[in-house]
């Protein structure tokens, strides 16, 4: 029986799995849980922080982003789900097995359906004798405070069921829901506050007329082409425009779809938000997250295979690539022209979508799965665009914008919202000089970096030596031979 239970899954048995079967020892998937790193995960996405309490808000309030455009409602019977009883059934079966033993309300949470559905599948199973009553149970709870586990005659069955999918989360959303769901919270076309965008923008030193190439940008949704020297701000424009994107949408936890699984949720990237009370008392569908539009960063480690689905041959299920977890939301590719994969080819595989807001997914069967493409996607470059990119392409993208050095008068605003910052007294003479000897001999261009960098040095070497840090030539000329050393050509 033990030997039985290691081809089940194919991983090592321990003692802390006994109970999925009576007097049986099995095996945890670890591998699909949600705090352990996805089948063809992507290092350099995550989420950005968005407005912090107190700070001023980014988007004019508009009656149409609070009134959520799809709220969804939970269903009420297995019809409603979308899905099959008998994956129902196989869900249930597949949690008790990876948990060893579930309470009703434990199941409950766990797939993240209403108690009568849960109720309703497991009595099923009940009369099948694939489930069974377990250890001391508290009646005054009702189903709810059972204890479930497997029985003997599951087995067969079981097995079968880990041959098909290891999937054992939240139960999914049908791909048409989805879908349908995605086209109600678009990110096209929304209402942008010019105020609300200048507030957010402030804290930066930005050439003229930035807000006005941008909120228009921003306000369709679609695409925007950011390029310019680096260490000019780029990629912190492109964080202060996912800051405007106020409005919170329902994401999945899964979609199902040709009967696999499309892991969709993702923690790394997706960032939850309490659900207000007003949609709390409408009942939602708790198979939906409920998160802050999402804003994903792609860089150099971008390649064609990241961009389809990742499918894994153990776990048999698939994980959503970062186009389409960016749905509703926005996808920078961060140092475009430094991915793993040539430009033109990833350019090629981005034409359609932005074209016609339909991607093109490839099941591991060779079947082609069409999905909404509704991303705000912006690249982001610091090599010269007219080696990168062609006519074509760029006339798809509908909004460029070019970052270029600061002048000499912003380079000195920018010192001086760092030093303020710091709480470090500005001392204009000073970086005047600091200009005449660092800049000018080898026409040095400037960087909206450089202030930043240079202070933050500055603090560590009066840390170092142990006394106060403040804007004066002995500090800031220490700080810049170290940042400006040259290395031997």
């Amino acid at each position: 029986m033990l030997e039985w239970a290691k081809a089940l899954v194919g991983t090592t048995v321990t003692e802390n799995h006994l109970s999925n079967f009576p007097n049986e020892t099995l095996s945890e998937d670890s591998s699909l849980s949600e705090d352990t790193p996805r089948p063809g995960s992507y290092k350099a996405m995550g989420p950005i922080p968005r407005r912090k309490q107190g700070e001023p808000v980014s988007l004019a309030p508009a009656p149409q982003n609070h009134a959520a455009p799809f709220v969804p409602l939970s269903p009420k019977t297995c019809e409603e789900t979308g899905l099959p009883a008998v994956f129902l059934e196989e869900l249930v079966l597949k949690a008790l097995f990876f948990s060893g033993g579930m309470r009703g309300a434990e199941l409950v949470q766990h797939l993240r359906l209403p108690s009568p559905i849960v109720d309703e599948v497991v009595d099923s199973l009940r009369r099948e004798k694939h489930v069974e009553l377990y250890g001391s149970t508290n009646l005054s709870l009702g189903k709810s405070g059972m204890q479930y586990r497997l029985t003997h005659f599951s087995r067969d069955l079981l097995k079968q069921i880990l041959e098909r999918s290891h999937y054992h989360g939240p139960a999914p959303i049908p791909f048409e829901k989805w879908a349908t769901a995605a086209r109600l919270q678009s990110v096209r076309n929304r209402p942008v506050s010019a105020r609300g965008l200048r507030q957010s923008l402030q804290h930066l030193v930005l050439p003229p007329n930035t807000e006005q190439r941008l909120g228009p940008a921003l306000s369709a949704g679609r695409s925007l082409f950011v390029w310019g020297p680096p260490g000019n701000g780029k990629t912190a424009i492109c964080r202060k425009l996912a800051e405007c994107l106020e409005s919170a949408i329902f994401i999945p936890h899964a979609l199902w779809v040709d009967n696999f699984v499309i892991r969709f949720f993702d923690k790394s990237v997706h960032v939850p938000l309490p659900l207000p009370l007003s949609l709390s008392q409408q009942g939602c569908d708790g198979r939906w997250v409920y998160c802050q539009r999402p804003f994903i960063v792609a860089g150099g480690e971008l390649s064609l295979e990241v961009l389809d689905l990742s499918y894994s041959p153990y776990a048999r299920t698939y994980e959503a690539p970062p186009q389409l977890k960016a749905t509703n939301g926005m996808l920078l590719i961060d140092d475009f022209g430094r991915q793993r994969v040539s430009p033109r080819d990833l350019l090629n595989r981005w034409i359609v979508p932005l074209e016609n807001d339909v991607d093109f997914l490839t099941l591991h069967t060779g079947k082609k799965l069409q999905v909404p493409f509704d991303n705000f996607v912006v690249f982001s470059t610091n090599l010269n665009p007219t080696e990168l990119v062609d006519e074509a392409f760029l006339r798809r993208v509908r909004y460029k914008l070019e970052v270029p050095p600061p002048t000499l008068e912003a380079f000195f605003n920018i010192w001086e919202k760092e030093c303020l910052l710091h709480q470090l007294t500005f001392s204009q003479p000073l970086i005047q000089q600091f200009i005449q000897r660092y800049y000018m001999p080898i026409q040095r261009p400037f960087a909206a970096c450089h202030p930043r960098d240079l202070i933050a040095q500055i603090v560590d070497i009066a840390r170092y030596r142990q006394c106060k840090a403040q804007l004066n030539s002995e500090l800031l000329w220490a700080a810049a031979e170290n940042y400006f050393s040259r290395f031997p050509e």
